[in-house]
């Protein structure tokens, strides 16, 4: 089981990789709530997720699913343009920098990803039919003695989960994780508490990828809330299109207006 989830490790972070040869929608729809976990407010974002120069770039495109007023339209296209003209601009040795930065971040999540086979005892619990696909479904429980060796690892003892692989791309397909207790998360410290919810599904693209469908993190209503923590999260994708390495993103100075 261990050697499986290596090998699902390794395809995911090939998925990671090949994911920066698309461009896609994403939605993130967020849910406010009260101290009772009752929602106060619902906002939602539509964005378009670019590969700009090898900097993934989000445009904002719709807020609470309008499109955006032309003053605000203009600002993305904006945002855009900065990050265009920055790359192209970009000197040799700032390149390297950026380069060996992005490579060494990408290093520590392939630490990561990898120690998760380490960290937990897996059971088979039975097969079930993912979007028509067989896939196995398989319990995740903390392994007692577990010692991380990446940072960001030593949140793993910390969740439990159940996974469901792909029988025949053997390809995370489903997940469904939850917090045992409170712990940490990133570089601003958000803070995950007892009970709350990490889900994901996958979805097979083009022949070649595994990429997301849906990402979700809900709070546990029954237990009080706090500041740190007090939002559903969604996140839906969509319209995967694969961005060849003949194309490029326009400006809106390179565009030539018709005659």
């Amino acid at each position: 089981m261990q050697q499986l989830f290596r090998v699902v490790a390794d395809k995911d972070l090939e998925n990671d990789k090949l994911q920066r040869n698309y461009t896609y929608i994403e939605r993130q729809v967020s849910h406010s709530l009260d101290g009772k976990g009752t929602v106060k407010s619902t906002e939602t974002k539509t964005s378009e997720v670019l590969e700009i120069y090898g900097e993934q770039v989000e445009r904002l495109i719709e807020k609470n699913d309008k499109p955006l007023s032309a003053k605000d339209a203009a600002k993305e296209e904006e945002k855009i343009q900065k990050v265009m003209d920055k790359r192209k601009n970009e000197s040799d040795s700032d390149r390297r920098k950026r380069e060996e930065n992005e490579e060494k971040d990408r290093e520590e999540e392939r630490k990561f990803v990898k120690e998760v086979a380490d960290a937990y005892n897996f059971t088979l619990v039975g097969t079930e039919q993912i979007s028509g696909r067989a896939a196995w479904i398989i319990d995740a429980e903390p392994r007692p003695g577990f010692q991380p060796k990446s940072k960001e690892a030593k949140m793993l003892p910390h969740f439990r989960g159940r996974v469901w692989i792909d029988k025949v791309d053997l390809q995370l397909a489903k997940m469904d994780a939850e917090c045992l207790d409170t712990v940490s998360w990133g570089l601003f410290l958000a803070r995950f508490h007892k009970g709350s919810r990490f889900m994901l599904e996958q979805t097979r693209v083009n022949d070649e990828v595994w990429l997301p469908k849906e990402v979700a993190v809900k709070v546990d209503v029954r237990l009080a809330l706090v500041k740190s923590f007090n939002v559903d999260l969604d996140q839906t994708y969509r319209d995967y299109k694969k961005f060849g390495a003949s194309s490029r993103i326009v400006g809106f100075g390179e565009v030539q207006q018709p005659k």
